[in-house]
């Protein structure tokens, strides 16, 4: 059995993958000071946890550390789709648009289809769309559509674009106001579950295939044969030893290797309640005045909230740990989804928000001052090379996390001549990862399949054991008890932030985190104990 087949015992997580404190402490205290290893990786986003995920799958010995938790950055701030490159077609980045496309059907129908599933958009006609923006915005889901044939995702996994009447329109969108309405078009792209539970099973299936995954691991230094590195959680120092060093920390990759230029750019979204909106079975696309391929997205997140963004603003100065919405944001989003709503949405309705920093690459010549829109830098991805050896993987975006992390690894691999096999990761299931028919089949409401995946009856059958873990951690919110006994037991948790902001994203909402607060202090207090 591969580690992320389905396990005999559907009550057990997939083998060998399970994150825990206990796990943590031993792999920590074998690798500090420990025998060389193969490869180090430097953050545990997407892109970080990808990398781990892909040298062990080719044999190579791992550690992979960051200095806070699993998709602590910017992996967990994305608008959770995988999109299939639509926007990169508008501007003639070809090959980035394909890579997406390509991308994104791996993650959806062999990878991740438990994660990554299809997603309805409607683009409402309204008044502000002349009929030559519709007419181009029609063209562009045209050419998306021939983006998903080139790249092979089955018309089952994405179905295609086609024009919506009015009565339709409202229909996916009853919030819209009628006044002028004259239609929609109606298009797909996909989604995630959560991105933050993405990053989880990318780095547990990495586990399962031997990479030691240490989070609160920070790296203080690095070098082409390792780091000296601090425990955050007693403070101690010590150092990790490698043949060759990845560097995935994102936005932070520069103040780890000299002479990479990041320009990050400021991603915002808003947090509603659902009903404020109504009922969405579809997400919008809104059309943001004066700009010929930028929208703003409505997204319904299925779990009574949704989500609306996002911006694209130029971040200076020092880089946060997580980084403020600023009330510029929130206005300009209130004020783009206000254009086309029957009902406006005040900013009282705005029930909490987050931003994520895009780590584009700054290729513009030093001094010039940088590109004159962040919105302009390519999302292409880029793997360089230190004199000293250290690999740093920037640019790119969530979709394209796998093709960033295996080029990262060819380039580690290459430079430090390690004796590994080519990449497999496009074919390996996630924990949790099965055909579409089986998942529809499992004995499990569609919300834990959803976010868990095979694993879903094993995190069902906590409650089934006990009746308290199948209590809500807040009314009126779909997650238990038993998904954050689950998450401290397997999924790496160590704290109640970890919990609340990451397993379960509960904290998007800070009334929601503060009134959930008390149950993941409990669980996490009675499962640390059962480890004990």
């Amino acid at each position: 059995m591969s580690p992320t087949s389905s396990p005999a015992d559907a009550a057990a997580p997939s083998p060998g993958s399970s994150l825990s404190a206990a796990r943590r402490s031993r792999e920590l205290a074998r690798s500090v000071g420990g025998p060389v290893v193969d490869v180090l990786v430097v953050g545990l986003g997407a892109t970080g946890a990808g990398a781990a995920l892909d040298a062990a799958a080719r044999g190579l010995t791992v550690v992979a550390v960051d200095a806070h938790d699993l998709a602590f950055g910017t992996s967990r701030w994305s608008s959770k789709l995988i999109h299939g490159g639509l926007r990169y077609l508008a501007s003639a980045q070809l090959d980035v648009a394909h890579e997406s496309a390509v991308e994104r059907g791996v993650l959806m129908e062999r990878t991740a289809p438990h994660l990554v599933t299809a997603q309805p958009f409607v683009l409402p006609l309204t008044p502000l769309v002349s009929r030559g923006q519709a007419a181009l915005a029609w063209a562009g889901f045209r050419a998306g559509d021939t983006l998903r044939l080139a790249a092979r995702t089955a018309r089952a996994t994405l179905p295609g674009p086609r024009r919506l009447s009015t009565v339709e329109t409202r229909h996916l969108a009853p919030a819209l106001r009628t006044d002028g309405l004259r239609g929609g078009l109606l298009s797909w792209d996909g989604r995630l579950t959560d991105d933050a539970r993405l990053v989880t099973a990318l780095a547990r299936t990495a586990a399962a295939h031997g990479a030691r995954i240490l989070t609160r691991v920070r790296a203080l230094e690095v070098s082409g044969s390792g780091a000296r590195i601090r425990d955050e959680l007693t403070g101690e120092e010590g150092e990790i030893r490698a043949r060759a060093v990845i560097n995935a920390s994102g936005v932070w990759a520069g103040e780890l290797v000299d002479g990479i230029r990041i320009r990050p750019s400021r991603g915002t979204h808003l947090v509603l309640r659902a009903e404020r909106l109504g009922s969405l079975p579809a997400g919008m696309h809104i059309p943001i005045p004066g700009e010929t391929n930028r929208f703003v997205l409505v997204l319904p997140q299925g779990d009574g909230r949704v989500y609306v963004g996002l911006t694209d603003e130029p971040v200076d100065g020092p880089l946060p740990d997580v980084p403020e919405v600023p009330e510029t944001d929130i206005g300009f989003l209130l004020d783009v989804l206000g254009s086309v709503l029957d009902v406006p949405v005040h900013r009282d309705d705005v029930v909490g928000a987050f931003a994520g920093l895009r780590p584009l690459l700054d290729t513009a010549p030093a001094g010039s001052g940088g590109a004159a829109r962040t919105s302009d830098i390519s999302r292409r991805h880029a793997v360089l090379t230190s004199p000293d050896g250290v690999v740093t993987v920037v640019g790119g975006k969530l979709t394209t996390y796998r093709r960033m992390a295996e080029d990262a690894v060819d380039a580690a691999v290459s430079a430090r001549r390690l004796t590994a096999g080519p990449s497999r990761t496009a074919v390996l299931p996630l924990v949790g990862a099965a055909a579409r028919a089986r998942l529809a089949t499992l004995p499990a409401p569609r919300r834990l399949v959803r976010h868990y995946g095979t694993e879903a009856t094993a995190v069902q059958s906590l409650a089934a054991r006990d009746p308290r873990m199948r209590e809500p951690v807040l009314p009126g919110h779909p997650v238990t008890r038993a998904e954050l006994l689950w998450a401290v037991r397997h999924e790496g948790a160590l704290d109640a932030a970890d919990l609340l902001d990451r397993r379960t994203r509960i904290g998007l909402v800070p009334v929601d985190r503060a009134a959930a607060l008390t149950a993941a202090h409990q669980m996490l207090d009675e499962a640390l104990a059962g480890q004990g």
